[in-house]
C-alpha cells in the first residue's frame, strides 16, 4: 500500500464524486493492547471505513463517554505512551493506504512539543489532528506548526457556538469541520440529535468547505441521515464497544454494516 494516501479533504471530495458520503471511524490507540489497536484499526479500514480517528489515551478525558474512557483507560494501563502513537500510526497507512488523523486533547501535545508533534506524525504519514479541546483563539501556535508541516486541522463546532466561533471553526479547519450532534459527552443514542442538521447548515453558512458529524451514530440509518445533509458520519463509541465486546470480528461485522449507509440516494 502506498504511504501517501490522499488527504482527509480529498478522501472526502472523492467519495462525494462517487456519490457517497465518507464513514469516519474512532479507534483507540492501545486497546486492548497497542499490537492489537493496530490490527483493530486495519480491520475497520479494510471493512468499509474511508478515515481513522486514532485517538490518544489521555488521563482525564472529559468529553468521552464511558465506553470510550473505559477503552482509554485500559490502554493506559496497558502501557500506552505517547511515542507508541507514531509508529502505529505509520504502519496502519502502509498496510491501507487510508488516511489516519489523530485525536487528541491538547495537554498531550504541549508536553511532546507542538512542532515536534506536527513533524513526527507527519513523518509518520499521518493526516492531521482532531483537537477537540483547542478552540481557534488560542491555536495559534498549532495553526503555524500544521501549516509548516502541511497537516490537516479540525476544530469542533457545537449548538451552542456563536455564528462567530463557527465562522472561526470554518475558517482555519483544514480537512472538515467536526460538527457535534449533542452536547455533552461521547456516546452512541438511540436518535442522532435534530439539532445536528441545524448546526450544519449554520456551519456551512459561515464558509466551511466539508462539515462531518460525530457525537452518537451507530447504525446505517443514523448515518445514512447524517449524510443526507453533511459530508461525513464518524462512529466511536459502538465500535470501541463492538470491539470490546467482540473483537475484530465484530468490529468489521458493524464496519460493514454502518457503510452501506454512506451511498447517498
Amino acid at each position: 500500500m502506498s504511504a501517501t494516501p490522499l488527504s482527509v479533504a480529498q478522501t472526502i471530495d472523492a467519495r462525494k464524486s462517487a456519490g457517497h458520503g465518507t464513514l469516519i471511524a474512532y479507534l483507540p490507540a492501545g486497546f486492548p493492547t497497542m499490537a492489537e489497536s493496530i490490527e483493530a484499526a486495519v480491520a475497520v479500514l479494510d471493512a468499509g471505513a474511508d478515515v481513522l480517528e486514532f485517538g490518544v489515551p489521555y488521563s482525564d478525558p472529559v468529553m468521552d463517554g464511558v465506553v470510550i474512557a473505559q477503552a482509554t483507560q485500559t490502554a493506559l494501563e496497558a502501557g500506552f505512551k505517547l511515542k507508541h502513537l507514531f509508529p502505529a500510526v505509520k504502519e496502519i497507512v502502509e498496510r491501507t493506504g487510508k488516511p489516519v488523523l489523530v485525536m487528541t486533547y491538547w495537554n498531550p501535545v504541549l508536553q511532546f512539543g507542538v512542532a515536534e508533534f506536527a513533524g513526527a506524525l507527519v513523518d509518520a504519514g499521518g493526516a492531521g489532528l482532531i483537537t477537540p479541546d483547542l478552540i481557534p483563539d488560542e491555536a495559534n501556535e498549532w495553526i503555524e506548526a500544521s501549516d509548516s508541516f502541511e497537516c490537516e486541522r479540525i476544530f469542533l463546532a457545537a449548538p451552542s457556538s456563536t455564528d462567530l466561533r463557527l465562522a472561526s471553526a470554518s475558517q482555519v479547519s483544514r480537512g472538515f469541520v467536526y460538527a457535534v450532534s449533542t452536547m455533552g459527552i461521547t456516546g452512541a443514542r438511540n436518535d442522532v440529535d435534530k439539532a445536528a442538521k441545524t448546526l450544519v447548515e449554520r456551519v456551512y453558512e459561515q464558509g466551511a468547505n466539508r462539515v462531518c458529524v460525530g457525537l452518537g451514530i451507530s447504525t446505517p440509518a443514523q448515518v445514512a441521515d447524517v449524510i443526507s445533509y453533511a459530508d461525513g458520519a464518524i462512529v466511536g463509541s459502538a465500535l470501541v464497544k463492538a470491539l470490546a465486546l467482540g473483537g475484530v470480528q465484530a468490529l468489521t461485522k458493524l464496519t460493514q454494516e454502518l457503510s452501506t449507509g454512506t451511498a447517498r440516494a
